[in-house]
């Protein structure tokens, strides 16, 4: 190690925990000072102090002793510290520690990548889900039982998740148990009608119906809360009712039990949004979603015995497998479970990621995604009138749900105003 040259060493401070004191220097055409570092911070800076006369500029490095704890007495250790040129008022020096700085990972680097990665994911196993979910029900028409399916698979990856860790199982008491019990009853109910409504018509026609959700949550919100909502939303939900109501007049698949699941499954989805805010824990997201699909599970037990047990026994099994296979039957349960509990997932992950607005455009656009390629893919004819209805409802969901938010940004805005 070489020596310092032209450099007196000055009378050493005394040396602290976490602390590497020391004596200087300073590169050329800056006045030489006492510079101190702390080594355990990670910024990289040093602060120079008032000049010492007399002291002569030193090389183009920071050299100077120090001691450390685990060394004897008086042992000094000589370090060297490449440092930038200062700036010529004497102000603050940057120093190179020598440790490089961890790279960016990717999901850093590129964020608006990963969004769209989520958006995409989101998309992609909502589509699936729908398209398959139909698809058992065109060879095994027991919506109680599939909509149970689902759910027991959902349960069944959390509980593994939580197994290995991933994530950690939050505790759950008696009090947190009676808040979460109405909305997973409001759940599997919504879910449920919803399954009932796709096994009985066309799935472009149930997710059309289904539009009709924001009318119900601000009917809720204003009746049920007593929240006052402004006439511009109620405006912008005229299309969406006016367009479900074309929509369904002139719809082939129309039939009443399709029609009245959706509707109840709309109410049931919005009195779940309504526990839910009443429900607000410290407990994350993806932990409340577990307990809520565990306490569904139950609620979804019952109707699926009573309801089609006995079909099930007789026939219902025995048919399914005749038609397709015992291999592929299990496999369209297991796989649409899957589907159902990762796109619920996604959706929540990326509504995490991104403004409400954004993620209320994002949802309306993935009922267009839904309608569309349900059509394509099982050739459902839908009349002119349809088309268009289901065309002026969406147009209507998209101007509420872009109100909303706006509105919501707007409190959110003046909150953090008022408490600054």
């Amino acid at each position: 190690m070489a020596a310092i040259t032209n450099a007196p060493v000055l009378p050493r401070p005394p040396v602290r925990a976490s602390k590497l004191s020391a004596l200087y220097l300073t590169p050329s055409r800056v006045p030489c000072g006492l510079i101190k570092r702390n080594v355990a911070s990670s910024a990289s800076r040093l602060s120079l102090l008032p000049p010492i006369p007399g002291n002569p500029a030193p090389p183009e490095k920071v050299r100077f002793f120090g001691e450390t704890l685990n060394q004897p007495p008086r042992r000094r250790v000589l370090v060297d510290f490449p440092i930038c040129p200062a700036s010529a008022d004497g102000g603050e020096l940057k120093v190179s520690d020598g440790f490089d700085k961890p790279s960016k990972s990717f999901a850093e680097r590129y964020p608006a990548l990963i969004t769209g990665f989520f958006f995409f994911m989101w998309y992609f196993l909502n589509v699936i889900f729908n398209i398959l979910n139909k698809k058992v029900y065109n060879y095994f028409p027991y919506p109680y039982f599939v909509s149970l399916v689902h759910l027991l698979v959902g349960v069944v990856y959390c509980l593994v998740s939580w197994a290995v860790g991933l994530p950690k199982r939050a505790p759950i008491d008696k009090e947190l148990l009676l808040l979460l019990t109405p909305v997973a009853f409001c759940h599997a109910l919504g879910h449920v009608m919803s399954n009932v409504s796709f096994a009985a018509v066309a799935v472009s026609f149930t997710h059309t119906i289904k539009a009709l959700e924001p009318f119900f949550n601000a009917a809720a919100s204003q009746f049920v809360l007593g929240h006052q909502i402004p006439f511009s939303l109620w405006l912008s939900l005229a299309p969406v009712v006016i367009g479900v109501s074309m929509a369904s007049l002139t719809e082939l698949s129309f039939n009443w039990t399709g029609f009245i699941s959706a509707m109840i499954s709309n109410i049931a989805f919005t009195y779940r949004s309504i526990y839910s805010k009443k429900a607000m824990t410290g407990m994350d997201s993806t932990n409340v979603y577990a307990y809520t699909s565990i306490i569904a599970l139950f609620f979804c037990i019952p109707p699926a015995i009573f309801i089609e047990g006995p079909q099930l026994m007789q026939y219902g099994f025995r048919d399914a497998i005749a038609k397709v296979g015992l291999v592929k039957f299990l496999s369209d349960l297991f796989w649409i479970g899957m589907f159902y509990h990762l796109y619920n997932q996604l959706a929540t992950n990326t509504l995490e990621r991104v403004a409400p607005l954004t993620h209320a455009v994002g949802n309306v656009l993935k009922r267009v995604f839904v309608i569309g390629f349900s059509i394509v893919v099982f050739g459902n004819k839908i009349s002119t009138q349809t088309g268009i209805g289901t065309a002026i409802a969406i147009a209507g969901v998209a101007i509420y749900s872009l109100i909303k938010a706006n509105i919501e940004e707007k409190k959110r805005k003046a909150a953090a105003v008022a408490s600054s």
